[in-house]
């Protein structure tokens, strides 16, 4: 299997969320050993933002980095364990919130869209919206 960033560069609906994690020099460490749960934001994701946004944050490394990392959770963590969350400590350091009681799954304000995406150094679950930390 591929590690994160070669599965999200070979999925293909990723560009926007390669290309952050490419400015905000973390290729590396989500190339490593991990594992690593990544709450991935499609391309269609990052186009809901204003206008402006991702060029602004990719202008600003600090705050990129602190967003990428909001959507990373250290350690495997597969949809069936995730079900059983209310929340889920980041990277970034603080916790995103999880709701799994209609059905679908929810991280904060964002659906995940498909989940259990395999990677060698961990898993990626697919949302619909980029999440940014309080």
């Amino acid at each position: 299997m591929a590690d994160i960033i070669d599965t999200a560069v070979n999925a293909g609906s990723f560009n926007t969320l390669v290309a952050a994690i490419q400015a905000a020099n973390l290729v590396d460490t989500l190339k490593g050993s991990g594992p690593f749960t990544v709450f991935a934001p499609t391309d269609e994701a990052f186009n809901q933002l204003p206008a402006g946004t991702v060029d602004s944050l990719l202008q600003d490394i600090p705050k990129l980095t602190q967003i990428l990392t909001y959507h990373v959770v250290p350690g495997k963590v597969l949809a069936a364990d995730v079900v059983k969350l209310k929340t889920a400590k980041t990277v970034e350091g603080s916790d995103v919130k999880i709701d799994a009681s209609n059905g679908g799954v929810k991280i904060n304000d964002a659906t995940v869209a498909a989940a259990d995406v395999g990677a060698d150094n961990g898993v990626i679950h697919v949302i619909d919206k980029v999440l940014i930390p309080a």
